[in-house]
């Protein structure tokens, strides 16, 4: 289930600590809340769904369940690679609109490890004075020696949604949006 974004480090400095899962995609660090996260897998081929878009690698097999594989690069506008030992698949579980769990598997170049954040590592996303994909990064932790950007996992599937869930339906046929 997808976890509510965690309040800005103006916040109380009481809050509880934040669990995340900290990746890699390029060179920069993201991370999600630990409770959507429900496993990291090595990265395996997909079956290639038919005029799938970019973004939608295909389905692969997760425990007899069908998962749909998101390239994370792309989502993000970066171009795609081909996976290297390091390439891991994060599955992720998050609430669709229609209040129906959705599994997906988002590929990242590399999973870091689990780091916990106390309430004043974490700030609100700073004005850039440019467009920013802000529905994907809700918040940036702050790190030795860098920051990581936390992403809001209902940002990230918004306009993924219906593809998806046409993916993962049985008899459904998936089209390009």
């Amino acid at each position: 289930m997808s976890a509510p974004a965690p309040a800005p480090a103006s916040a109380s400095a009481s809050a509880a600590p934040l669990q995340t899962i900290v990746f890699g995609i390029g060179e920069e660090l993201f991370a999600l809340p630990i409770a959507v996260v429900r496993e990291i897998l090595d990265h395996t081929n997909a079956f290639r769904v038919p005029n799938a878009p970019d973004w939608l690698i295909g389905l692969c097999d997760v425990r007899g369940l069908s998962v749909p594989l998101v390239d994370f690069r792309t989502c993000l506008g970066l171009p795609t690679v081909p996976p290297t030992v390091a390439t891991r698949v994060l599955v992720v579980e998050a609430v669709t609109a229609a209040d129906r769990p959705l599994v997906i598997g988002l590929v990242v170049d590399r999973v870091l490890d689990v780091s916990t954040w106390a309430a004043e590592a974490i700030e609100a996303v700073p004005d850039t004075g440019t467009a920013w994909h802000s529905r994907y990064v809700v918040s940036v932790l702050r790190r030795e020696g860098g920051f990581v950007g936390l992403l809001d996992l209902r940002g990230v599937l918004d306009g993924m949604e219906a593809v998806l869930t046409q993916s993962t339906a049985p008899g459904a046929s998936v089209v390009a949006t």
